[in-house]
This record gives structure tokens, sequence and C-alpha cells, in this order.
């Protein structure tokens, strides 16, 4: 994989809506995600030709989403894309989405659910992608950003360093729903739920492999397509999966996951690693589907399963570079990444 350059203090970043249109609709959540940008990391932030445009007319022009994208590679000034928000249909740019210039214009680019499509861009052009927050989202956190998000971005876009062992959040998790469009609700703080350990259930030893992955539904959307991986290229990976705010039956998850074991994908991972579902609902159904497919069905009693951990639809979450290599130790029941994810400037 090609890794882009680190993030520094004073950087010009863009930001993109290749999906839904959130940021031209809720200005003040868009607000509050740039003005947290700029201040807290010392960023210079700019809008993408479009990104700013009314919802519908984000949906009625998926070429001229592709096309900012496209132009924010090429633009030399801008040193990172960060997506504004996620939505259901990124993969209407697909057909507009130039792999060579993703692939002659290496920088950072950030964003988590619907922007699954677009990371499958990037793995596809070779460049390493971050699965983390966005800018109405993780940035534009009400009542400010929390530490661990904090943390995260510092450590995961800023540095060269391999970013180690991460952890769960100590201070918690929230998922709770302060309505974006009422400007009041952007001063409250939401409420933490208790925090807690990620559950390892299975597998023993230590397991490393390049990571790969998305929001389980977005996942589907791309299977059958150019951009798909297919099973022989999973092989040794990590995979990583969450699911997104519409809140899967544990029936439709059961039947995607039986297609990852239908399709050989499971047998050549070396691990698989969940987020905490939305509201943490279903986790309990989600974790006992995952044993009966992957262990009673597949018989894959040692493949290391991880789950409830701090990344996809919840919030803080951790940022996951997609194509770098981490390590599952089963036995001390840690998760790290132990490769580093970007060059140093002067590289």
């Amino acid at each position: 994989m090609i890794k882009p350059n680190v993030l520094s203090k004073g950087d010009k970043i863009a930001t993109i809506s290749l999906s839904w249109g959130g940021a031209g609709e809720i200005p003040h959540r868009y607000a509050a995600g740039k003005k947290q940008l700029e201040e807290v990391f010392g960023l210079e932030v700019v809008a993408t030709k479009h990104a700013l445009k009314p919802s519908e007319w984000i949906y009625k022009n998926p070429q001229a989403r592709a096309e900012d994208l496209m132009q924010a590679l090429e633009d030399q000034s801008i040193k990172a894309i960060v997506t504004n928000i996620g939505g259901e249909d990124s993969i209407r740019t697909l057909p507009y989405v130039d792999l060579e210039i993703i692939r002659n214009n290496p920088k950072i680019f950030i964003g988590f659910s619907d922007s699954t499509i677009t990371h499958f861009c990037f793995y596809k052009a070779g460049i390493t992608s971050f699965y983390g927050t966005s800018t109405l989202v993780g940035f534009a956190e009400n009542g400010g950003m929390h530490s661990y998000q904090i943390n995260d971005i510092h450590r995961s876009l800023f540095s060269s360093a391999a970013i180690g062992e991460i952890a769960p959040n100590p201070d918690g998790w929230t998922s709770e729903r302060l309505e974006w469009t009422i400007p009041e609700n952007q001063n409250i703080r939401r409420k933490l739920q208790a925090a807690s350990p990620w559950r390892f259930l299975q597998g023993s030893g230590i397991v490393s492999g390049e990571l790969l992955g998305g929001c389980i539904e977005v996942l589907e959307f791309l299977k059958d397509t150019p951009f798909w991986v297919p099973p022989n290229e999973w092989t040794n990976k990590i995979m990583f999966i969450e699911t997104s705010e519409e809140k899967m039956h544990p029936n439709n998850f059961r039947w995607m996951i039986r297609n990852y074991a239908a399709s050989g994908i499971l047998k050549n991972i070396s691990g698989l690693i969940m987020g905490r579902p939305y509201d943490n609902l279903y986790w309990k159904a989600y974790d006992d589907i995952l044993l009966q497919v992957i262990s009673q069905e597949e018989g894959l009693t040692n493949l290391p399963i991880i789950t409830g951990m701090d990344f996809g639809h919840t919030c803080p979450t951790f940022t996951i570079p997609y194509g770098i290599k981490a390590q599952i130790d089963a036995d001390k029941q840690t998760f790290s990444i132990v490769e580093s994810a970007l060059l140093p400037v002067d590289a």
C-alpha cells in the first residue's frame, strides 16, 4: 500500500459530501465541525466545490460529488480530505471515480459508514485510507470533542509512528440522539454510558494481518462491482465490520455472515473485529451469531474475534487504517496497530 503523508498544524484540508448533503442542510452543525478542526488541530478547512449544496442537489449529482474528490486529490495545496457525513448512495459515484488520480495523489481520506464505498476505491488504487469519524459527527460532537477522539486523531493522522495498542475509552460511550436541526442542542453534552470492555469471543495466541472491511450494509452494496475484493484477496486480513444506525435485525446479520462463510472469506482471514452496534442494540445476538456461523457451522474455532469495539456508529471512536498491519493477542486480550500508516512529510 502507498501511504500518504502525515498532517501538520497549518495544513489545508478539504471537507466533502460524497453521499448525503447534510452539511448544506444543517449549516450550524457543519460550522461546529469546521471550528473544531481549525481550533483543536490547527488546520485550515475549505469545502470542496459542491460540499455545501442542499441535499437534493447532492443526490441528483453523483458525478459532481466524484469530481469534487478528484479535484481535491489533484489540488496539491490540500493535504487531507474529510467526509462531512455518510448516507446511502456513494455507490452512484463509482462510474465517475478515476483510480489513476487516486493512485497518483496519495493523501489522507477519512470517513465511515457509506464512505466504505470510497475507501474501497482507495484500496483498489493501492492507497491507505482511514475509517474514522466525519465533520458532522465526531468533529462536531455536541459540547465539544471527546478527549478519546482528539487523542485518536492526533496519533492516527498527525504521526508517522505506528499507533500501537488501542484500548476502550475509559470514559464510556454514547449514541444518544440530540436532534441536529435544533441549534441549541449543539451545546448540550450527550450522556455517556458506562465504559465496557471489548469482548474476546474466541481464539488463542497472537495473529496479525492487514486491516480491511467497513460498514457491513455498505459492503453488501459493493459486492459484484469491480471494486469488491474477491475472497482470495482477504487471505491473512483482519476483517473489521460494524452495523449502521439502521439497527440491523439479527436475522439479516446472520445471512450476511453466512455469505462470507459461503464465499470462503471467513476461512481466509486471520481475525475479525466488530464495532459496538448503534445504541448497543442486539450486541448479544450478534455475538451469538458470529460464534454460531464461524465456530459451530464453519469449524473455525481458533479464529480470533473481538466485538463491542469503539469504532463505527458509536462515539467516540478510534480510526482504522486500510491495508495496514494490526495484531490481536487473544491471550492478553489486546488489539494493536503495529505498522505505521503515514509517511513523514519529508519522506
